[in-house]
Parts: structure tokens; sequence; C-alpha cells
């Protein structure tokens, strides 16, 4: 059975923070950001981690938090990283937690978004949409097979994005 914990998923710069805090707020859930869980528990940025230990190493960090969650989330609203949902063990992992609502918007959207953001080691550098689109193309089809929701956030504020994900909690999902 799930718990009562809302995870949210999606590409970098859909708005998963933004919202989490918003909706956990109008829920009174807990907000959580498992980027700023890693940093705090291993004492580094997310940058950081990607140029001192690599990207697997992250990687497994998420893994490892999300086994912690399953077990003692409840009451939460929980914004992902953007990749997390990438191992298919991260994937189950995050619907043992809770509703997975994926908040899907369009390339452009983000990289808009993105635009003046530094600090996300896989959005800095030059060319930002060389490198962004083909990840964004690989990574929609597994956030939407992972999400128990998918929401389309384009041209909706973040009222409108909390409203109706207000009204999916506790009702039949896609799955």
């Amino acid at each position: 059975m799930k718990k009562n914990n809302i995870v949210l998923i999606g590409f970098m710069g859909c708005g998963k923070s933004t919202v989490g805090r918003k909706l956990a707020g109008a829920l009174g859930y807990e907000f959580s950001d498992t980027d700023a869980m890693i940093e705090a528990s291993y004492g580094m940025s997310i940058s950081q981690m990607f140029a001192e230990k690599g990207e697997a190493y992250f990687r497994t960090a998420e893994t490892e938090l999300l086994r912690k969650l399953s077990d003692e989330a409840e009451g939460l609203v929980l914004a992902t990283g953007g990749g997390m949902p990438m191992r298919e063990e991260n994937a189950a992992l995050l619907r043992e937690i809770g509703t997975v609502v994926f908040l899907e918007a369009k390339i452009e959207t983000i990289l808009e978004r993105l635009q003046n953001d530094t600090g996300r080691p896989l959005a800095d550098g030059e060319d930002r949409e060389a490198r962004l689109r083909p990840l964004y193309e690989k990574r929609l089809p597994v956030y939407r097979e992972a999400a128990d929701y998918i929401l389309d956030t384009e041209g909706k504020s973040f009222y409108g994005i909390i409203e109706e994900i207000k009204t999916i909690e506790g009702k039949a999902t896609k799955r």
C-alpha cells in the first residue's frame, strides 16, 4: 500500500522544488528535496560530488537515500533529482515512497528557465541545448513509465499545478 507521500519527478527546471514547497504548505506536509538532502548528508554540493567523485557515486547516494525514505517517510512532498528515476531500482523505490507525479514541461520551456541557472553539472558549459535535448528525450519515456500521474505544466500557474495535484491525491491514477 502506498504511503501518504507525494513524489515529484521530472527534468531539471520543470518546477519540482518550487511546486513541492508550495504543495507541502498547502497540504500541511513536510517538504524535502533529494539533492539538498544528499548535499547535507555528504557535506558537498552536487556539482562538487560530480567533479570529485563522479556521477556513479552520486547515483548510488540517491539510491541509498531512497531506501531510507521508503522505510521512514510519511506526510512528505519529495522533489527528486532529474536523473533519479533512470535507475530501475530507484523508480520502484519512488513508487514505494508514495504517489509519483511527473511534472512534464517542454524542453524549450526548460531551457528558458535554466538560462541563468548555474550549479547543475549536466547543464553547465557551452551549448546547453545540444547537451540537454538528447538527455531530455532519453529521460522522457522513463519519467512517463515511472509516474502514477503525468501532469502537463505548460501554461499553468503554480497554484493551478498544486490544485491539480491535490485533486489526484488519493484517487486511482494512470497505473
